[in-house]
Order: structure tokens, then sequence, then C-alpha cells
């Protein structure tokens, strides 16, 4: 057996692809509020605004290409067993060649009823308008998870971090629960890292710090891996 790598994500790393993060200092996401466009109180006040801004982002998610972080991830299947554990909407870890992805948040390009959370239908790229129906006669609303609704993949993603060797954190600020809250699953002998422009300020006990944008300390990491070199 392979050693297991998990990786833990943020927005960070979709950053360097040029995908903005609503945690900006002045609390916009794309010149909204998050409590605008990112709660169910959100969308049933304005569906066609939620509707409107998530067909942009996912417009850009599109046009965005994975960076080098995306794709040197990838490159340590060669070597390891590598689960992606991730808060990011995007596909950009798949289309940089990861085969094992947990989208945490959802994923844009996937959309579902409001009267089924279970059932997922692909966007195919296309924009979701208010009146686009499911079969059931709900709403297509995109496949996301908005604040204050639950997190349905959590319990599969602490079970993946509990079977960690190395614990990779990679462009998040460990801010967002209960998402944050994974890393304390990484059994006592995993090795963590923490890949963040911030990772000084940011960092806890036990874990080694890449002070460095994740397209540019995530390579050094990811070769030093692969070199089998873990201290």
């Amino acid at each position: 057996m392979k050693p297991r790598v998990v990786v833990l994500s943020g927005a960070g790393i979709s950053a360097e692809s040029g995908l903005k993060t609503f945690r900006a200092d002045d609390g916009l996401w794309e010149e909204h509020k998050v409590e605008d466009v990112a709660t169910p109180e959100a969308f049933a006040r304005d569906p066609k605004l939620v509707l409107r801004f998530y067909n942009q982002r996912r417009r850009q998610v599109m046009a965005a290409e994975p960076n080098a972080a995306h794709r040197a991830l990838s490159e340590l299947e060669q070597d390891f067993q590598v689960n992606v554990v991730t808060q990011n909407i995007d596909d950009l870890h798949e289309r940089g060649g990861s085969t094992s992805v947990v989208h945490l948040h959802g994923e844009i390009l996937q959309m579902r009823s409001v009267l089924d959370d279970a059932t997922l239908f692909s966007t195919q790229g296309e924009d979701i308008v208010l009146g686009d129906l499911a079969q059931d006669g709900g709403q297509l609303r995109p496949h996301v998870v908005w604040f204050g609704e639950a997190v349905p993949e959590l319990e599969a993603a602490a079970e993946i971090v509990a079977q960690a060797d190395v614990l990779l954190i990679v462009g998040t600020s460990l801010a967002v629960y209960p998402a944050a809250s994974l890393m304390h699953f990484a059994p006592p002998h995993a090795k963590r890292y923490l890949v963040d422009p911030n990772a000084e300020a940011l960092a806890v006990d036990g874990v080694e710090v890449f002070a460095e944008a994740a397209s540019t300390g995530v390579p050094k990491l990811v070769q030093r891996l692969r070199q089998r070199r873990l201290p």
C-alpha cells in the first residue's frame, strides 16, 4: 500500500487561477455582500440575483485554468494514494489531474432541485434561470453549500483525513468551520504541512509551514515528498 496524502485545499489555491474569494478585506465577493448571494434566505428573497451571481461564477470557473499547484498535487499520485478534500466549488483540481476529490461546499458545475438535495444534474456549463425546473417540479439551484446549510460530505471527509500519513493544507486560513475542524481528525503520526502566504501567522504546533503562494510552495513540497524526505 502506498502512503496516503490527504490535501485540504481552500480558496487560496483557486485565487492563483484568477478566481476571487469572498475572504477579501472588504468582506465582499465580486462586489456583493456574502449574505446577499450565499445564504438560503438570499435565494428566497431574490432568486434572480443569486442565480445570476452563480451563473457569472460558473463562467469564470470554465474560463480559468489549473495552476502549478493543482498540477503538482496530481503528480503525487505517482507515488502516493492521494485524496483531495476541497472547500472550493470549482473543478480545477480535477482538470489539474487529481482523480479523488471531495467537494465540501458543492460543485458549481452541478445543480439540483430545491426539493431534493441528493439528486444532482450537470449544468453542461449553461446558466440556470428562474423557471428552470427539475422533474419533481422544484426550481433548479446551484449545487453549492450556502452559509447556514449542512455540509453533507463532512463525515466522509473526516474519515479520509483519519487515514492520512501526510496532511497537506493549502490556501486556506483554517477559519471556515466546520471544514477547519478536519485537520484535527488526522492521526498522531501524520506529518502536517501548511502552504499559504500567511502561513506563519496561521501556524499551529506540529505543522511545518511554507509561507508562500500555492503555485510555488506546493511544487516544492511535492518534490520533497516524492523524494521520500519527510522531515
